[in-house]
């Protein structure tokens, strides 16, 4: 049975899951460390977990497999979940595959490094778009349609 699983401490589009969901009528579990009301909708519970680093991913890690859909913008999340099995987004709608996690691991880790050499090399992402909302929105519904037939 689909599920979908957000990493939702930073996710800026979690009624955009819920809507899409819904529609699709599959369970949605949105995994915090605090800080959302719990929803009214029977297909969406909210999961608090404690303090700490990565409790929330491991909690969605240890649960997404085959037939799933995880969004987050984590890239090792991204991985565990992709060698279980699961299909991943990003909040923008980027789609992670077992063909591009590879680079997108190895590109992390080299701005990690980067960024630990040289303390003004800090830079930000772009702003996140209405482009980006709809782009993700398109995103989830083709990820959760094809993990429905896969599974």
């Amino acid at each position: 049975m689909t599920q979908v699983f957000i990493d939702a401490d930073a996710c800026p589009v979690k009624a955009e899951a819920e809507r899409v969901a819904t529609r699709h009528k599959v369970q949605m579990y949105l995994v915090c460390n605090g800080g959302l009301r719990p929803s009214q909708n029977p297909l969406v519970q909210v999961v608090f977990v404690s303090d700490g680093p990565d409790v929330a991913d491991m909690w969605i890690a240890d649960r997404a497999g085959p037939g799933d859909v995880v969004v987050t913008a984590d890239v090792p999340l991204a991985a565990k979940c992709i060698a279980a099995g699961a299909r991943v987004i990003r909040h923008d709608g980027d789609v992670f595959t077992p063909a591009n996690i590879g680079n997108i691991l190895a590109t992390r880790d080299l701005m990690a490094d980067l960024r630990a050499a040289d303390p003004f090399r800090q830079g930000g992402g772009r702003a996140f778009s209405g482009a980006d909302r709809a782009q993700f929105l398109q995103a989830l519904d083709r990820e959760l349609t094809a993990a429905r037939r896969a599974g």
